[in-house]
């Protein structure tokens, strides 16, 4: 059980999302390309019609950045133990990475439950990815091929990276989150999920950050 103080934030926090969520249904899910890749994640997801971008500077080193991110856990993340327990309900669930606990970092348990690297090349980029929607049959194995493939109708794939650029005496840190639904099925109802998850997952990248920032700049 969480502690009554955090069921209070948990409730002002349904309540804007809700209003964000009302807002949020009336907007289309236009699309997006990239026909140029600059990043690895632009390589491995040049079009998606959901998305978020949160960025943070760092005083540190890329190189520091990068351990940092790897070495995040979830009970550095503020509010994360919180939001994911709302977002599943409050039920128990297997570990993954809504119920991610407290001794291993976050990246380790998000490949361990579903999500794969599709690049790593430190210290400057981080990619991982998932399929949020697939077909119960046809399924296909989750590998960075699957990503650079033409997928039969049904998929809805998800990536994120972490990026860290050198920027003055520290970094810049950016994290991406791209999703493309290859049919209107599978678009409607994505749609329907990330109007309701948004508010949540933008707060938890954004305290996420913020936890890489004091790992790496505390590790100095």
């Amino acid at each position: 059980m969480l502690p009554s103080a955090l069921l209070y934030v948990g409730i002002i926090l349904a309540f804007a999302g809700l209003i964000l969520v009302v807002v949020g249904f009336s907007l289309p899910a236009r699309e997006t390309r990239i026909d140029h890749p600059v990043t690895q994640l632009d390589a491995f997801m040049p079009r998606w019609q959901f998305s978020e971008h949160h960025q943070r500077h760092v005083n540190a080193a890329p190189e520091r950045v990068f351990e940092a991110i790897r070495g995040v856990r979830a009970d550095e993340i503020a509010l994360f133990r919180l939001l994911t327990w709302i977002r599943r309900g409050g039920r128990e669930t297997a570990e993954g990475i809504l119920n991610a606990g407290s001794d291993k970092p976050i990246l380790d348990v998000a490949t361990r439950s579903g999500f794969i690297y599709l690049a790593d090349d430190a210290p400057r980029e981080l990619v991982l990815g998932t399929a949020v929607i697939a077909p119960r049959r046809g399924q296909c194995a989750m590998t960075p091929e699957l990503f650079r493939e033409t997928l039969s109708p049904g998929f809805a794939i998800a990536a994120m990276n972490f990026r860290v650029t050198p920027d003055g005496s520290g970094s810049l840190v950016t994290t991406d989150t791209r999703v493309y639904a290859n049919d209107a099925r599978s678009l409607r109802n994505f749609k329907r999920y990330w109007r309701v998850i948004y508010p949540g997952s933008a707060l938890i990248r954004v305290m996420w950050l913020r936890a890489v920032a004091r790992r790496a700049e505390g590790a100095r």
